[in-house]
Protein backbone atom coordinates (compact mmCIF):
# COMPACT_ATOMS: atom_id res chain seq x y z
CA UNK A 1 0.00 0.00 0.00
CA UNK A 2 1.61 3.54 -1.10
CA UNK A 3 0.72 6.12 1.81
CA UNK A 4 0.99 9.41 2.45
CA UNK A 5 1.23 10.62 5.84
CA UNK A 6 0.41 13.88 6.56
CA UNK A 7 0.95 15.16 10.82
CA UNK A 8 2.81 17.71 12.58
CA UNK A 9 3.15 17.75 16.42
CA UNK A 10 4.23 14.79 18.60
CA UNK A 11 1.34 13.17 19.09
CA UNK A 12 1.58 11.95 15.32
CA UNK A 13 5.22 10.41 15.33
CA UNK A 14 3.90 7.14 16.79
CA UNK A 15 1.36 6.63 13.74
CA UNK A 16 4.18 7.60 11.33
CA UNK A 17 6.60 5.35 12.86
CA UNK A 18 3.99 2.33 12.79
CA UNK A 19 3.22 2.77 8.94
CA UNK A 20 6.43 3.91 8.04
CA UNK A 21 7.78 1.17 5.64
CA UNK A 22 4.58 2.00 3.60
CA UNK A 23 4.96 5.49 3.87
CA UNK A 24 5.82 7.25 0.32
CA UNK A 25 5.72 10.94 1.09
CA UNK A 26 5.17 12.90 4.11
CA UNK A 27 3.32 16.13 4.52
CA UNK A 28 3.59 18.35 7.52
CA UNK A 29 3.07 22.39 8.66
CA UNK A 30 6.13 24.53 8.05
CA UNK A 31 9.20 24.74 9.95
CA UNK A 32 8.29 27.55 12.95
CA UNK A 33 10.45 29.90 14.89
CA UNK A 34 11.10 28.76 18.30
CA UNK A 35 13.32 29.72 21.26
CA UNK A 36 14.92 32.70 22.23
CA UNK A 37 17.01 32.88 18.91
CA UNK A 38 14.07 32.48 17.09
CA UNK A 39 15.72 29.87 14.70
CA UNK A 40 13.26 27.75 12.64
CA UNK A 41 12.32 24.76 14.26
CA UNK A 42 11.72 21.46 12.06
CA UNK A 43 7.93 20.52 13.13
CA UNK A 44 8.46 16.64 15.24
CA UNK A 45 7.08 14.90 12.35
CA UNK A 46 9.36 16.04 9.95
CA UNK A 47 12.44 15.65 11.93
CA UNK A 48 11.40 11.65 12.40
CA UNK A 49 10.62 11.82 8.65
CA UNK A 50 14.67 13.11 7.62
CA UNK A 51 15.81 10.38 10.15
CA UNK A 52 13.92 7.71 8.36
CA UNK A 53 14.96 9.22 4.99
CA UNK A 54 11.31 9.84 4.12
CA UNK A 55 11.00 12.86 1.75
CA UNK A 56 9.07 16.08 2.96
CA UNK A 57 6.51 18.27 1.86
CA UNK A 58 5.66 21.53 3.60
CA UNK A 59 3.22 24.06 1.97
CA UNK A 60 1.73 26.36 3.54
CA UNK A 61 -1.50 25.46 2.39
CA UNK A 62 -1.89 22.23 1.35
CA UNK A 63 -3.79 22.94 -1.65
CA UNK A 64 -0.87 24.28 -2.92
CA UNK A 65 0.77 20.57 -3.02
CA UNK A 66 -2.38 18.68 -4.85
CA UNK A 67 -0.91 18.31 -7.90
CA UNK A 68 2.40 17.23 -6.68
CA UNK A 69 0.52 14.50 -4.36
CA UNK A 70 -1.87 13.54 -7.03
CA UNK A 71 1.61 12.34 -9.36
CA UNK A 72 2.47 10.18 -6.57
CA UNK A 73 -0.64 7.94 -6.75
CA UNK A 74 -1.04 7.17 -3.52
CA UNK A 75 -3.22 4.26 -2.50
CA UNK A 76 -4.08 6.24 0.65
CA UNK A 77 -3.65 9.39 3.01
CA UNK A 78 -3.38 9.06 6.50
CA UNK A 79 -4.13 12.05 8.81
CA UNK A 80 -2.80 12.44 12.23
CA UNK A 81 -3.25 15.77 14.00
CA UNK A 82 -1.72 17.78 10.82
CA UNK A 83 -3.37 20.91 11.04
CA UNK A 84 -4.73 22.43 8.59
CA UNK A 85 -8.40 21.25 6.78
CA UNK A 86 -8.24 18.96 3.76
CA UNK A 87 -10.46 20.06 0.33
CA UNK A 88 -12.55 17.78 -1.23
CA UNK A 89 -9.92 18.37 -4.09
CA UNK A 90 -7.13 16.28 -2.06
CA UNK A 91 -9.54 13.92 -0.19
CA UNK A 92 -9.98 12.67 -3.75
CA UNK A 93 -7.01 12.01 -5.12
CA UNK A 94 -6.50 8.86 -2.70
CA UNK A 95 -8.00 5.12 -4.15
CA UNK A 96 -8.88 4.18 -0.94
CA UNK A 97 -9.55 7.71 0.56
CA UNK A 98 -8.49 9.72 3.57
CA UNK A 99 -8.22 7.69 6.82
CA UNK A 100 -7.60 10.22 9.98
CA UNK A 101 -6.95 9.47 13.63
CA UNK A 102 -8.64 11.61 16.10
CA UNK A 103 -8.31 12.03 19.60
CA UNK A 104 -11.50 11.49 21.36
CA UNK A 105 -14.42 8.82 20.95
CA UNK A 106 -16.53 10.98 18.03
CA UNK A 107 -18.92 11.75 17.56
CA UNK A 108 -18.31 13.98 20.88
CA UNK A 109 -14.76 16.25 20.82
CA UNK A 110 -14.52 17.21 17.54
CA UNK A 111 -12.16 19.51 16.77
CA UNK A 112 -8.54 21.11 17.51
CA UNK A 113 -8.10 20.37 21.18
CA UNK A 114 -10.11 17.48 21.90
CA UNK A 115 -7.80 15.84 24.77
CA UNK A 116 -7.64 19.43 26.61
CA UNK A 117 -11.20 19.64 26.54
CA UNK A 118 -11.69 16.47 27.61
CA UNK A 119 -9.62 17.06 31.13
CA UNK A 120 -11.09 20.13 31.14
CA UNK A 121 -14.80 19.07 31.41
CA UNK A 122 -13.89 16.36 33.85
CA UNK A 123 -14.66 13.50 32.14
CA UNK A 124 -13.71 9.82 33.04
CA UNK A 125 -13.38 8.32 29.45
CA UNK A 126 -11.71 8.90 26.61
CA UNK A 127 -10.08 7.60 23.42
CA UNK A 128 -9.37 7.36 19.41
CA UNK A 129 -11.21 7.00 16.96
CA UNK A 130 -10.19 6.42 13.24
CA UNK A 131 -12.39 7.73 10.56
CA UNK A 132 -12.97 7.92 6.76
CA UNK A 133 -12.52 12.06 5.98
CA UNK A 134 -15.40 14.26 4.45
CA UNK A 135 -15.20 17.75 3.84
CA UNK A 136 -16.19 18.71 7.31
CA UNK A 137 -14.94 19.42 10.84
CA UNK A 138 -14.52 15.48 11.67
CA UNK A 139 -17.65 14.56 10.88
CA UNK A 140 -16.60 11.61 8.26
CA UNK A 141 -17.74 7.85 9.15
CA UNK A 142 -16.11 5.91 12.09
CA UNK A 143 -14.03 2.92 11.60
CA UNK A 144 -13.01 2.03 14.84
CA UNK A 145 -12.46 3.33 18.40
CA UNK A 146 -10.12 2.42 21.27
CA UNK A 147 -11.14 3.97 24.82
CA UNK A 148 -8.98 5.62 27.35
CA UNK A 149 -9.95 6.26 30.94
CA UNK A 150 -9.05 9.40 32.58
CA UNK A 151 -7.88 9.26 36.02
CA UNK A 152 -9.08 11.88 38.64
CA UNK A 153 -5.26 13.50 38.92
CA UNK A 154 -4.16 13.08 35.14
CA UNK A 155 -2.33 15.35 33.87
CA UNK A 156 -2.17 16.47 30.05
CA UNK A 157 1.18 15.22 28.78
CA UNK A 158 0.12 12.06 30.63
CA UNK A 159 -2.99 11.42 28.94
CA UNK A 160 -1.71 12.62 25.21
CA UNK A 161 0.89 9.72 26.09
CA UNK A 162 -1.64 7.05 26.46
CA UNK A 163 -3.76 8.55 23.29
CA UNK A 164 -0.50 8.45 20.59
CA UNK A 165 0.00 5.23 21.97
CA UNK A 166 -3.64 4.10 21.40
CA UNK A 167 -3.65 5.84 17.90
CA UNK A 168 -0.98 4.49 16.49
CA UNK A 169 -1.99 0.65 17.26
CA UNK A 170 -5.48 1.38 16.23
CA UNK A 171 -4.14 3.26 13.04
CA UNK A 172 -2.21 -0.67 12.38
CA UNK A 173 -5.38 -2.29 13.48
CA UNK A 174 -7.41 -0.47 10.84
CA UNK A 175 -5.86 -0.86 7.85
CA UNK A 176 -5.02 -4.33 8.60
CA UNK A 177 -8.79 -4.61 8.85
CA UNK A 178 -9.64 -2.02 6.25
CA UNK A 179 -11.29 -4.54 3.54
CA UNK A 180 -13.39 -5.89 6.03
CA UNK A 181 -14.52 -3.33 8.17
CA UNK A 182 -18.34 -1.66 7.63
CA UNK A 183 -17.97 2.30 8.17
CA UNK A 184 -20.21 3.63 10.93
CA UNK A 185 -22.10 7.40 10.22
CA UNK A 186 -21.40 9.84 12.95
CA UNK A 187 -24.94 10.88 14.95
CA UNK A 188 -24.71 14.88 14.93
CA UNK A 189 -27.08 15.26 17.75
CA UNK A 190 -24.29 13.39 20.07
CA UNK A 191 -21.60 15.96 18.53
CA UNK A 192 -19.57 17.69 21.10
CA UNK A 193 -16.63 20.53 20.09
CA UNK A 194 -13.49 21.23 21.20
CA UNK A 195 -12.49 24.62 19.76
CA UNK A 196 -9.10 25.99 19.58
CA UNK A 197 -7.89 27.16 22.68
CA UNK A 198 -7.49 30.96 23.61
CA UNK A 199 -5.43 32.83 25.85
CA UNK A 200 -7.82 33.44 27.99
CA UNK A 201 -8.85 29.97 28.38
CA UNK A 202 -6.35 29.10 31.18
CA UNK A 203 -7.49 32.38 33.39
CA UNK A 204 -8.57 30.63 37.04
CA UNK A 205 -11.72 32.37 38.64
CA UNK A 206 -10.62 31.62 42.14
CA UNK A 207 -15.05 31.89 42.50
CA UNK A 208 -15.41 28.58 40.35
CA UNK A 209 -15.83 25.58 42.48
CA UNK A 210 -12.06 23.60 43.22
CA UNK A 211 -12.68 20.66 40.95
CA UNK A 212 -13.59 22.61 38.07
CA UNK A 213 -9.73 24.57 38.59
CA UNK A 214 -8.67 21.63 39.04
CA UNK A 215 -9.24 20.01 36.01
CA UNK A 216 -8.88 23.68 34.45
CA UNK A 217 -5.30 23.09 35.65
CA UNK A 218 -4.85 19.48 34.60
CA UNK A 219 -5.66 20.06 31.14
CA UNK A 220 -3.74 22.99 30.57
CA UNK A 221 0.10 22.01 31.89
CA UNK A 222 1.28 25.16 32.32
CA UNK A 223 -1.52 27.22 30.54
CA UNK A 224 -3.72 27.92 33.74
CA UNK A 225 -2.54 30.78 35.50
CA UNK A 226 -3.58 32.82 38.04
CA UNK A 227 -2.31 36.85 38.07
CA UNK A 228 1.03 36.99 37.00
CA UNK A 229 1.49 33.51 38.20
CA UNK A 230 1.49 29.67 36.11
CA UNK A 231 -0.18 27.06 38.29
CA UNK A 232 1.19 23.87 36.75
CA UNK A 233 -0.20 21.33 39.24
CA UNK A 234 -3.03 21.08 42.06
CA UNK A 235 -4.75 18.84 44.61
CA UNK A 236 -8.26 18.67 45.84
CA UNK A 237 -8.39 19.50 49.44
CA UNK A 238 -10.45 19.53 52.55
CA UNK A 239 -9.69 23.24 53.71
CA UNK A 240 -12.58 25.60 53.72
CA UNK A 241 -11.25 29.03 52.51
CA UNK A 242 -13.20 32.10 50.92
CA UNK A 243 -12.20 32.26 46.93
CA UNK A 244 -8.66 33.38 46.45
CA UNK A 245 -7.87 33.50 50.06
CA UNK A 246 -4.40 32.00 50.73
CA UNK A 247 -3.16 29.82 53.43
CA UNK A 248 0.20 28.39 54.29
CA UNK A 249 0.51 25.26 56.27
CA UNK A 250 4.58 24.63 56.71
CA UNK A 251 5.91 24.66 53.40
CA UNK A 252 1.91 23.98 51.76
CA UNK A 253 0.14 26.36 49.92
CA UNK A 254 -3.58 26.44 49.74
CA UNK A 255 -5.95 28.60 47.90
CA UNK A 256 -9.50 28.93 48.24
CA UNK A 257 -12.20 28.69 45.59
CA UNK A 258 -15.96 28.48 45.17
CA UNK A 259 -16.44 25.61 47.32
CA UNK A 260 -13.40 24.89 49.24
CA UNK A 261 -10.02 25.07 48.39
CA UNK A 262 -7.06 23.90 46.03
CA UNK A 263 -3.00 22.50 47.38
CA UNK A 264 -0.82 24.51 44.59
CA UNK A 265 1.71 21.61 43.82
CA UNK A 266 3.33 23.55 41.18
CA UNK A 267 3.60 27.15 40.55
CA UNK A 268 6.11 29.51 38.13
CA UNK A 269 6.73 33.02 38.48
CA UNK A 270 7.00 35.44 35.63
CA UNK A 271 10.34 34.95 33.71
CA UNK A 272 11.42 31.90 36.25
CA UNK A 273 11.27 28.31 36.16
CA UNK A 274 8.51 26.11 37.27
CA UNK A 275 9.09 25.50 41.16
CA UNK A 276 7.37 22.86 43.68
CA UNK A 277 5.11 24.77 46.20
CA UNK A 278 7.74 24.10 48.81
CA UNK A 279 10.89 25.55 47.11
CA UNK A 280 8.38 28.64 45.82
CA UNK A 281 7.49 29.50 49.38
CA UNK A 282 11.09 29.81 50.19
CA UNK A 283 12.17 32.48 47.72
CA UNK A 284 8.83 34.16 47.58
CA UNK A 285 6.93 36.39 49.83
CA UNK A 286 3.20 35.31 49.28
CA UNK A 287 0.65 38.24 51.10
CA UNK A 288 -2.93 38.87 50.03
CA UNK A 289 -2.13 41.05 46.64
CA UNK A 290 -0.26 37.44 45.53
CA UNK A 291 -3.02 37.06 42.63
CA UNK A 292 -3.50 40.47 41.24
CA UNK A 293 -1.32 41.41 38.17
CA UNK A 294 0.32 44.37 39.90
Amino acid sequence: MKIIFMGTPDFAVPSLDAVKRDVIAVVSQPDRPKGRGHKLQPTPVKAFAQANNLPVLQPNKVREIIPQIAALEPDLIVVVAFGQILPQALLDVPKLGCINVHASLLPRYRGAAPVEWSIIRGEKLTGVTTMLMNAGLDTGDMLLKREVPIGEDMILPELRLQLMTAGAELLVETLNRLADIEPIKQDDSLSTYAPLLKKDTGLIDWRQPARAIHNLVRGLYGGARSGKYKIWRTRLTEETLAPAQIKIVGQRLFVGTGDGSLEILEIQAPNAKKLAAADFLRGNKVGDSFWTNA
